[in-house]
């Protein structure tokens, strides 16, 4: 196809849920940690990341000259489709490029959940600090695994791991997406 100059128009979109800023961040890191995994070139990822950054921060120029730099076509004009000078295609998601319109407003920084504590004798006590989805930091004591996905270092942790066997190191963050609003 033809390339198009990128256009200024921000596109519109309404997330499944409503999402904080701090659900929006995560979902685009894991998105940015995990599509150059796919197929495509690292470095035109990297660009495509810093191409979005400044889309969204309403600097057309700055995108519009990293795109030309490293050679990406946008055969519609828009960040959402736009192929390598080999020919591979890269999709963005439009989370990656602008906020949904059903953003809200993020209540408090630090919370604790209510969840019972283990029967004694189950295990030894290990405190994590979590950092949820929603942008907030939290100690957990339980909980249900089904609406969750648990990260450290950007990789995902197995379900059936241990924590002895992560060695995550002491004051180290561990991401939590939730995928239900608590």
């Amino acid at each position: 196809g033809r390339n198009q100059p990128l256009k200024k128009e921000k596109p519109k979109w309404k997330s499944d849920y409503p999402m904080t800023d701090g659900q929006l961040r995560s979902k685009r890191d894991e998105f940015w940690d995990t599509a150059p995994a796919f197929e495509g070139r690292k470095e035109i990822w990297d660009a495509l990341k810093a191409a979005a950054h400044a889309f969204e921060s309403n600097d057309h120029e700055l995108a519009q000259a990293i795109i030309d730099g490293a050679n990406i076509t946008l055969p519609h004009g828009a960040l959402t489709e736009c192929y390598d000078e080999l020919g591979n295609r890269y999709q963005l998601p439009v989370y990656c490029l602008a906020p949904p319109i059903n953003m809200i407003e993020e209540k408090g920084d630090l919370e604790t959940l209510d969840i019972p504590d283990p029967p004694p004798n189950s295990g030894h006590e290990c405190q994590l600090r979590l950092r949820l989805s929603t942008g907030k930091d939290l100690k957990l004591m339980g909980g249900g695994p089904a609406s969750q996905r648990w990260f450290f270092s950007g990789r995902p942790l197995a379900d059936k791991m241990k924590l002895e066997e992560l060695k995550i190191p002491k004051d180290y963050v561990v991401q939590v997406i939730v995928s239900q609003p608590l």
